[in-house]
């Protein structure tokens, strides 16, 4: 089945303000982001017929079965469901699948949500960081001692060997991000912040500082979708989904090749070519930011530059991304996909909390998960 490009909408969004919530367990939080997308739909609970989330880290509340779990939580008796995890793109995947399951008509009316207490945790839960099990492919690395910020910095190593990329470039997109959130009133962080004081910052793995590393938040979102068809009678104005892709690449760091792109390489190439288009069609990107070099990879494998040449877009501003501050400044409470999407919905509808644009019509949504594992890859458009 062809993705239905522009016969589903989004048509309600809710992000929570919450980025410190001790004592408040996930499933609260996103009960309530379920409930504010739903209400921004102008529609109710009970309208509610397909649903998809992922909480299976403890962070998030939930182990196995946390689709169901959290289902459960919000009394949802879903005809369809999703519980794909695929770390920070999941809920773009999410998105996809639910397009094409509103246009086969396995659905009417679909919630894809998120929280976690990435900030607060949840006591007497030990939480082990992704593929550094001793069983499976994971413990082929565990005496090297990975971790989700090493794994980025070897990335981050090789772009600046093999393409002379700088420090002060992957400083800039922390700039930007900061700066794009100091409108936003629900930012962790919106004071301003220099080049040099990204590099002065402490290193947390060469080559990445503290500041090219996304915050810990807690937070959640939501975001409510149907058919074009509903969508138009509904109040708010639509955001209708052109084009997806989502691709897999692999899980242990050491079986990443090569180390200077991502698999958005392959979901943008999809993405770009169901919705017939190509990225100088774009208004606007949210952009996956988990570290400054995520952001600088996944142009270049999206490919608004060329590869190696990331710095100097970045450095020359060509294109506005993650316009509420993104991860690197509003919020991060794990996985940060569903909230791309949500400030992608905002931007084209003119009420981003952040920097918004003059009425563009098209942004691209990209998310990244695990060590630059997977990514999926959205346009949406008005």
């Amino acid at each position: 089945m062809a993705f239905p490009s522009g016969e589903v909408a989004i048509v309600g969004v809710y992000e929570s303000p919450r980025r410190k919530a001790p004592g408040v367990h996930p499933f609260a939080i996103q009960a309530e982001c379920i409930l504010g997308a739903v209400a921004d739909a102008g529609l109710e609970l009970g309208d509610v017929d397909g649903f998809a989330t992922a909480a299976g880290f403890p962070s998030e509340g939930g182990l196995q079965m946390s689709l169901s779990e959290v289902a459960e939580y919000m009394g949802l008796h879903p005809r369809w469901f999703d519980g794909t995890d695929i770390g920070g793109a999941t809920f773009i995947s999410h998105a996809g699948h639910a397009a094409l399951a509103i246009a086969a008509g396995m659905a009417d009316v679909v919630v894809v949500s998120y929280a976690a207490a990435g900030y607060s945790g949840i006591p007497d839960i030990p939480f082990a960081d992704y593929g550094t099990n001793n069983a499976g492919p994971g413990q082929f690395e565990i005496p090297y001692g990975p971790s989700t910020v090493s794994t980025y910095a070897l990335a981050a190593t090789r772009h600046m060997h093999e393409y002379g990329t700088t420090p002060e470039q992957l400083a800039r997109i922390a700039v930007q991000c900061r700066a794009n959130a100091a409108p936003n009133p629900d930012a962790r962080f919106r004071d301003p912040i220099t080049i040099d004081e990204v590099l002065a910052s402490p290193v947390i793995a060469a080559p990445l500082h503290r500041l090219d590393c996304c915050i810990v938040s807690d937070s959640g979102g939501a975001f409510v979708m149907t058919s074009k068809r509903r969508a138009e009678r509904l109040s708010n104005r639509p955001v209708y989904l052109l084009g997806f892709g989502e691709a897999l690449g692999q899980l242990s760091m050491s079986q990443m090749w090569p180390f200077t792109e991502t698999a958005a390489v392959h979901s943008g190439a999809r993405a770009f070519a169901s919705a017939g288009m190509r990225p100088s069609d774009i208004d606007v990107a949210q952009i996956y930011d988990s570290f400054t070099i995520t952001v600088l990879l996944t142009l270049e494998s999206l490919g608004f530059c060329a590869k190696g040449e990331g710095g100097a877009y970045v450095e020359a501003g060509e294109l506005a991304y993650n316009t509420d501050g993104g991860g690197l400044s509003s919020n991060h409470p794990g996985r940060r996909g569903v909230f791309t999407m949500i400030e992608g919905v905002r931007q084209l509808r003119g009420s981003s909390p952040g920097v918004q644009l003059d009425d563009p019509k098209t942004c691209l949504v990209n998310g990244t998960g695990g060590s630059l594992s997977a990514t999926a890859t959205m346009i949406l458009g008005v």
